[in-house]
């Protein structure tokens, strides 16, 4: 058994980690501090099976509170917190995403120096790599973001690079690429393709619909997450379900799922967002054996099936 520190325990992908960790038999300590960039009722509801399971639950701020003493006994931290959101990013709200993303992780790390930690997981993104060439990213590609979004996922990478050069912490940072499934926060573009699907609504697309994504189920994410505490040896690897999709695949895969048709409308290209994102895998297969388990046929079946028991109301709908 180790002790774990989930940050982010709240959120999309920070719950089901804390699920998968409790289920290994692992004793898990989550943090949050229930920001408002979405609904916190949500998140509550997201830590559901984890607090039957055990979970010790820790609100907290990392970037105002105090830490003394918050990694006592902690073998792993899995840092997931932080201020989500590209297009949100260029706001006069950038200030929450330089506290939230950097401060905070530069004073998680600290608290880590002073634990003797063994383990350190960071949480980045694609968005670090900006707009993507014909060919896959790769680790060793230098980061070129295109929002201050991922300016500050970049400079949290960054951050634990220095403190695993000069301080010899044990830390290894991921960048997902696309990450979706129940759970998955209302605002990203899964979660309200359903949404509008299901209810007969209009379907939203920033920009032509032809945009690329390596789409990553959150399962998969997670199994990359753990395993990237136990056998992870480089300091960035790239976490993506291996397959390339165009948003409109996916929305005809909804379709399909739902059994009605999309109301698609589309608008201009958000600032910020690349065009094309797609991983080399590399380096994740050879070190932390990583290979992705959920199609997207059935990652999306999931989701909609979880969006539908949400709502009772439509769930007659799926077929």
């Amino acid at each position: 058994m180790r002790r774990c520190l989930v940050t982010g325990a709240a959120g999309f992908i920070g719950s089901h980690l804390c699920d998968a960790l409790l289920a290994r038999g692992d004793s898990v300590i989550g943090l949050d501090s229930f920001t408002d960039y979405y609904d916190p009722s949500r998140k509550r509801a997201n830590l559901a099976d984890a607090l039957a399971s055990g979970l010790e639950f820790i609100r907290l701020d990392l970037a105002a509170d105090q830490l003394d003493g918050l990694l006592r006994d902690v073998d792993v931290v899995f840092h997931l917190a932080g201020q989500p959101g590209v297009r949100t990013s260029w706001s006069q709200d950038f200030d929450l995403y330089a506290q939230r993303n950097i401060i905070a992780t530069q004073r998680l790390l600290e608290a880590s120096l002073r634990s003797g930690l063994a383990r350190f997981v960071l949480a980045s993104s694609s968005s670090v790599y900006g707009e993507m060439r014909k060919r896959p990213a790769h680790e060793s590609d230098r980061p070129a973001p295109v929002s201050p979004y991922g300016l500050t996922k970049a400079a949290c990478e960054e951050l634990v690079g220095v403190y695993r050069r000069v301080h010899g912490l044990s830390a290894v940072s991921l960048r997902y690429f696309t990450v979706y499934g129940p759970r998955q926060r209302p605002e990203m573009a899964f979660a309200s393709f359903i949404r509008a699907v299901l209810a007969g609504g209009t379907v939203h697309v920033l920009g032509d619909g032809g945009q690329s994504r390596d789409f990553t189920y959150v399962a998969d994410t997670v199994a990359a997450t753990i395993a990237a505490a136990q056998e992870g040896r480089q300091p960035v690897y790239n976490i993506s379900g291996d397959a390339t999709f165009t948003l409109l695949e996916a929305i005809a895969e909804i379709e399909r799922l739902v059994g009605r048709r999309a109301q698609i409308r589309f608008s201009p290209s958000a600032r910020g967002d690349a065009y094309r994102t797609t991983a080399d895998l590399t380096e994740a297969r050879r070190d932390l054996y990583y290979r992705p388990q959920v199609t997207l046929a059935e990652g999306l079946a999931r989701q909609v099936q979880a969006a539908a028991e949400e709502r009772p109301d439509l769930a007659a709908a799926v077929v």
